[in-house]
């Protein structure tokens, strides 16, 4: 079992920057596959970001929405157990729930096996 905890949410006016944080528990996190997704008012919830395992002289890929790119950045401190979401340029369409997700598996979009609770971002315009 793996237990999330997000933190680092809230109000920020439309160009600003948050980062959000969230710390595993559980099971060894060194290795699994750790992303974030989120869900605004009305519509279903969408991938934003994943950090996977991928070995070799890089050993880790990241993978975002295109609505995202260039603007967040995913990353993560093993020694921690915590993955962050930088959010750069915040528009008011990125107010939603964001949400943590863990383990799993990549397959052209990210497949998570444990979630977190969600922090609220609110982007004012």
């Amino acid at each position: 079992q793996v237990q999330l905890v997000e933190s680092g949410g809230g109000l920020v006016q439309a160009g600003g920057s948050l980062r959000l944080s969230c710390t595993a528990s559980g099971r060894t996190f060194n290795s699994y596959p750790m992303g974030w997704f989120r869900q605004a008012p009305g519509k279903e919830r969408e991938f934003v970001a994943a950090i996977i395992w991928s070995g070799g002289v890089t050993y880790w890929s990241t993978y975002y929405a295109d609505s995202v790119k260039g603007r967040f950045t995913i990353s993560r401190d093993n020694a921690k157990r915590t993955v962050y979401l930088e959010m750069n340029s915040l528009k008011p369409e990125d107010t939603a729930i964001y949400s943590c997700a863990a383990d799993g598996y990549y397959s052209s979009t990210y497949y998570p096996r444990y979630w977190g609770q969600g922090t609220q971002v609110t982007v004012s315009s």
